[in-house]
């Protein structure tokens, strides 16, 4: 359980990861601190308090939490709720941005998850205020009081921020629409940035959307609202981020990526991929 305080580059890693790992408020020691450059590997142990709560629990609760709308517990099935808060790794105290919430499925989601200590930011571009069928809440407030920690922001989105650095950025169904017109000026490369600067070190941002047929790059976004994968991993990517792997429970080898996503023959059954980034640090 030893450290070669002689090997500056160890020890630097040793006090990077140090402080990374005791910013969760659960763990109570590290030690065993192995690097071996050989296999490219670190190790170390945790010990975590018992009071740390059962993660599956959490997001069990959160998804059978009674006030949630009929219309959202309707589309568990399709959406797997569960599966997609334990990938992007949601936890208590988490401060969470769900970019672009649509009616709030998933914020109210997170509410839950990142309980009282937590804070979910569901930010609405200025450019989709227009679509709309009810006044939008204020910036700054808190509109649902059955959640009090879900504040709504309101920008450009190009200037996308949010008041304190966060854990988690999550979208979901809406990352091609910024490719389109009707959400002119927003410019992935600018928008994909101010995701990262908003993140906390080693924070990860999730995109979900509608897989386009491979190869097709972004010659969907506006027809039949879908993007290829592959487009969407470079153009993360090239903001700095380090892409971390892919859930597949949302994948379906049964949608030919010929047909619009609100077509009644595919809609609700679409292929969708969801893809976890890391900003590094």
């Amino acid at each position: 359980y030893s450290v070669n305080t002689r090997d500056e580059q160890v020890v630097a890693m040793r006090q990077a990861i140090h402080y990374a790992v005791f910013a969760h408020e659960y763990v109570l020691q590290m030690h065993g601190f192995y690097v071996s450059e050989e296999k490219k590997m670190i190790r170390f142990d945790l010990v975590i308090s018992f009071d740390a709560p059962d993660r599956r629990r959490v997001y069990a609760a959160a998804v059978a939490d009674a006030a949630r709308p009929a219309d959202d517990k309707a589309r568990d099935a399709a959406r797997k709720p569960a599966e997609m808060l334990a990938f992007a790794g949601v936890k208590p105290g988490d401060k969470v941005a769900d970019l672009i919430p649509g009616k709030g499925y998933f914020t109210r989601l997170f509410a839950k998850a990142v309980g009282p200590k937590g804070a979910v930011y569901a930010f609405m571009p200025a450019e989709f205020a227009k679509f709309s069928k009810t006044p939008l809440p204020a910036a700054g407030s808190h509109p649902d009081a059955a959640n009090p920690n879900i504040t709504f922001l309101t920008a450009p989105m190009n200037d996308f921020a949010t008041p304190e650095k966060l854990d988690v950025v999550w979208t979901s169904q809406n990352y091609h629409d910024l490719h389109d017109s009707f959400a002119a000026p927003a410019d992935l490369a600018v928008v994909n940035k101010r995701v990262f600067d908003a993140l906390k070190p080693g924070g990860v941002y999730v995109v979900l959307d509608h897989a386009a047929a491979d190869g097709s790059g972004l010659r969907d976004t506006d027809t039949l609202h879908r993007i290829d994968p592959k487009s969407v991993r470079a153009e993360v990517e090239k903001a700095g981020f380090v892409y971390v792997g892919e859930t597949t429970v949302l994948r379906s080898a049964a949608d030919p990526h010929t047909a619009n996503v609100f077509d009644p023959s595919i809609r609700g059954k679409t292929d969708q991929f969801v893809y976890k980034f890391r900003k590094p640090g």
